[in-house]
């Protein structure tokens, strides 16, 4: 059986160090530009080289994340990001953006693809389109249980990585549009401002609906038949990475679980644990009274004097550790830095677990309720066990082998290396020892320095048995070394030859069928209808069978009960499809006509060129993207282009039920949950162990982007036939 693999992040290059002396077998990193963690520190080249080169030098691997969508103004700049990581030898490049796997694809062949979990990968058909497409690797959703991963990771010839330990979205990755829509910074950007995280209002009360737990897998990660483990944790620091790390490299290599390790990480960083959905549907997930760190939990208050705690510690604690303590009606525990504590009524540095203690509370300290949880939130102690190696930075460097050949003539020494040549003139004398010319070619040449080369095969030719001194080999080298360099030519884009877009009938999307029934169909160039697995074909009688294409939704837990339908569909004849996400593609017949929808996000033309290559034959523009870039991939596309001015739009799509209810006693039907947070009104609609958060008005944009189609949509939301109609006679 392979051995997996434990991937460890790199926020900056200390966390990378961190993760290699712990016992990461890879470690993943941002670069500058185009990471989903665009506010960590990540890596420049400089720094890129040395880690890469560092890590190679210890049989480690190192993966690079370009997993945000790229403007079409930013084409030019990933180049270069692409450029660096071939020059440096990255072990593999994690995607979200189709035209970024497209240019590499073409473009870089050297370089891994490898599907970020914003590709929204959640069953077998969506791992196995990707596949087919080039991918060597799937990072898959979070969301899924251990069956599901063992089902896609029996795919013949893929790789599979899935996450084990860290921050978790309430949304599928890839599905949230919620901080980019509510405040411009988009989470497929690396800009997320996580609002989810947010106290809201709602018909159930205060609370935090949308904050996630962390996951932990623990132990269970040897059940993973997976590729590779994941660890998260980008923005968090080298102390961090280091324990988590170290916890796993432990499990991994048969030691056990080891509760000090555990304890550890508690009070490093960490939110209340869960397992997520891994062992099956799990409702505890969520953490609705508080957000943020916590710590280990060390006991409850005993006694509050009101200058002071009195509790027994279940952990030794010590001065100046830090200690938080929950405060009901409180978004975040009440924390501070213990400065003075008393053990048997006398003044003590430090605690044993098991005695009982007195914490001295800071001035202007919360009134604290008697059996209020107390956490050990920061440790000094731990602070200084995870020491890591670290070389210097300049110490490592990619270098790339350069076979050379010199030439030696009686005026002329000319120096050849993969098509380019370089010479120095003089008078050049016999040589009293040939050899010893030779020998200071070698000499010469293999003083690569700051140079991205170390000399490979050398070949000599000096028919004359010639001196040549050392300064003019010298010059030679660099000189030859230097055209080498600038000789490298950047890549170009794959070519996108544009379409004549041309505007046409509008088209029209629907859940159900009776919203049209007021409306002029001929008024429209297509109507699709967005089924459910309670679809029939009977609900779409009264739709011309010409105009009907059919959306499937982008998530798809069950594809066998999908797949039968989607058989019953195409055999009744319907051939024209829309998909929200790659596993439509392995779902559909082949010769369907085929468009791809917004959460496919055609975010600039070279993602259009892929999409058109994947059989697509019209593209939606997606939803976040700004007015200037909709137009430059419209003007660019070379596919026919639809622009969606009136829709009710997902913020997100999660697999984490809203609802309070036990799960045993629920009818899984549609139930609308009203929310409000800073003044602003949302719906959730809870349907099938299935959550979607909507705004409370639909999403109307100016008809003002050159596309040949534009669409209004009338799903999820309950609309009276009247009502769109009278939308429909605005737009019109």
């Amino acid at each position: 059986m392979q051995k997996k693999e434990l991937l460890a992040p790199a926020g900056d290059i200390e966390a990378g160090y961190a993760a290699l002396h712990y016992g990461a077998d890879a470690v993943y990193l941002g670069l500058q530009q185009f990471s989903a963690r665009a506010t960590a520190v990540n890596f420049d080249e400089t720094a890129l080289d040395h880690f890469t080169a560092y890590a190679h030098s210890l049989g480690r691997k190192v993966y690079v994340t370009i997993n945000t969508l790229i403007q079409e103004c930013e084409l030019a700049d990933l180049l270069k990001s692409l450029d660096m990581c071939s020059n440096y030898h990255v072990d593999g490049i994690i995607v979200q953006d189709l035209g970024v796997a497209g240019i590499i694809k073409e473009k870089y062949p050297e370089l891994e693809l490898h599907a970020s979990t914003q590709m929204a990968v959640h069953n077998k058909e969506g791992a196995l389109a990707l596949q087919k497409f080039g991918f060597k690797r799937v990072v898959l959703a979070r969301e899924l249980s251990l069956r599901e991963i063992q089902e896609i990771s029996a795919l013949p010839g893929l790789e599979t990585e899935a996450f084990i330990h860290g921050a978790l979205c309430y949304s599928y990755s890839g599905l949230c549009l919620f901080s980019a829509l509510e405040y411009g910074k988009s989470a497929n950007r690396g800009q997320c401002l996580y609002p989810c995280r947010s106290e809201f209002a709602g018909d159930d009360g205060k609370g935090h609906y949308f904050s996630m737990k962390d996951m932990a897998l623990q132990g269970d990660i040897l059940k993973m038949p997976v590729t590779s483990l994941k660890i998260e944790g980008r923005k968090k620091n080298a102390l961090y990475v280091a324990a988590v790390t170290d916890y796993y490299r432990h499990i991994l290599d048969g030691r056990g679980w080891d509760e000090k390790k555990e304890e550890n990480i508690r009070q490093i960083f960490s939110r209340p644990w869960c397992k997520f959905h891994f062992n099956g549907k799990d409702k505890n997930i969520t953490d609705r009274d508080f957000v943020g760190h916590r710590g280990l939990p060390i006991g409850q208050v005993q006694q509050y004097t009101g200058k002071s705690i009195i509790l027994k510690t279940a952990h030794e604690i010590a001065r100046h550790d830090g200690i938080q303590i929950d405060v009901p009606g409180k978004e975040k525990p009440f924390g501070f830095s213990l400065l003075k504590l008393k053990v048997k009524g006398k003044d003590a540095f430090e605690a044993a677990a098991g005695e009982n203690v007195e914490i001295t509370l800071p001035p202007k300290h919360p009134a604290l309720d008697f059996g209020a949880a107390v956490y050990l939130s920061s440790s000094s102690k731990v602070k200084g066990s995870y020491d890591y190696a670290k070389p210097r930075l300049q110490e490592f460097k990619a270098r790339e082998g350069l076979d050379v050949v010199v030439d030696i003539r009686p005026k002329e020494v000319l120096a050849r290396a993969k098509g380019v040549s370089y010479s120095v003139s003089g008078d050049f004398a016999p040589a009293q020892d040939v050899s010893k010319t030779c020998e200071a070619v070698e000499k010469s040449f293999s003083k690569t320095g700051e140079t991205p080369f170390e000399l490979g095969r050398l070949e000599v030719n000096n028919p004359g048995g010639l001196f040549v001194p050392a300064s003019l080999l010298n010059n030679l080298r660099r000189g030859l070394y230097a055209a080498v360099s600038r000789d490298k030519k950047q890549a170009e884009l794959p070519v996108s030859l544009p379409v004549a877009h041309k505007p046409r009938k509008p088209l029209i999307k629907v859940d159900k069928a009776e919203y049209l029934s007021l409306l002029n169909l001929d008024d429209f160039e297509e109507i699709l209808f967005l089924m459910d697995l309670e679809t029939s074909l009977a609900d779409l009688s009264a739709i011309p069978f010409e105009k009907l294409r059919i959306a499937l939704p982008a998530v798809c837990r069950d594809t066998e009960k999908w797949r039968r339908r989607i058989n019953e569909f195409a055999a009744a004849g319907i051939t024209k499809w829309e998909i929200a996400n790659y596993w439509g593609l392995e779902a559909l017949p082949e010769g369907c006509d085929i468009s791809f929808d917004a959460p496919l996000y055609m975010f600039n033309s070279q993602a259009v060129l892929q999409a058109k290559n994947m059989g697509a034959k019209r593209v939606c523009l997606p939803i976040e993207a700004s007015r200037q870039n909709l137009s430059a991939v419209a003007e660019k596309s070379c596919l026919p282009v639809v622009f969606c001015i009136y829709q009710d739009v997902p913020l997100f799509t999660s697999a984490v039920c809203i609802r309070n209810n036990p799960c045993a006693s629920c009818d899984r039907k549609e139930k609308w949950i009203n929310l409000r947070k800073d003044g602003k009104f949302y719906q959730a609609l809870s349907k099938n162990c299935q959550t979607m958060l909507f705004e409370k008005e639909a999403l109307v944009r100016e008809p003002d982007i050159n596309a040949d189609f534009y669409r209004l949509d009338f799903c999820y939301k309950k609309y009276k036939p009247e009502e769109v109609l009278e939308i429909v006679r605005r737009f019109f």
